[in-house]
């Protein structure tokens, strides 16, 4: 009997994942925001997160018994919350990408898989690091999915430090910078530098 998967996303670049997931496994789609009884209904072997917006609460959490994962583009513990992609240049961190296990702390589960990957901020936008980052996440998974599936991976506790940052935080930023997506990230870096400098002096 094929595994049965519940797939979290609300962003339409996961839908090729999601076919692909479909293709090999009886996987089912959800966007909304989850309930204990959609998981009763239907009894995932798994869950997965994938650019989804919602908190996942506790009683879901310890419903799945660990068997609840979510696929980040950071190199965690580094860069962990919103637009992980944005904070690893501006804070010059470890930059890759994170398949977890989803506990109660953001983006703080134990780790299954990681992959670092490594960008020239002269040659790349925002946009080309992000769309490199997802298909680094979506083939870690696909050369791990029998074993992370399968439940044959040994999570590890995610080593201490690391980043954080929130909606709120890269709001506040992206309104002083005036940058798009599809900037270059060494001009941008040289934006945020002064606006730092800028923001030390007035403190």
């Amino acid at each position: 009997m094929s595994e049965s998967i519940l797939y979290l996303t609300n962003n339409e670049n996961t839908l090729g994942f999601f076919a692909w997931l479909k293709e090999r496994y009886t996987a089912k789609f959800c966007s909304d925001a989850l309930c204990l009884s959609q998981l009763e209904q239907f009894k995932p072997d798994i869950v997965i997160s994938y650019n989804y917006k919602y908190i996942i609460g506790r009683e879901l959490i310890e419903y799945m018994e660990g068997r609840m994962i979510n696929l980040h583009i950071s190199l965690l513990p580094w860069n962990r919350g919103a637009n992980p992609n944005f904070w690893s240049f501006m804070d010059d961190t470890p930059k890759g990408v994170t398949i977890h296990q989803i506990n109660a702390g953001l983006d703080k589960g134990k780790i299954l898989c990681q992959k670092e990957c490594f960008f020239d901020a002269k040659k790349e936008t925002f946009l080309s690091t992000y769309d490199k980052l997802n298909e680094a996440i979506v083939t870690l998974f696909q050369e791990n999915c029998e074993d992370i599936i399968g439940g044959r991976i040994a999570p590890k506790e995610q080593p201490p430090g690391g980043s954080y940052h929130s909606v709120k935080e890269f709001e506040e930023v992206k309104s002083q910078l005036d940058f798009a997506w599809s900037d270059n990230i060494a001009l941008v870096q040289s934006k945020y530098k002064t606006y730092k400098e800028t923001e030390m002096k007035r403190e």
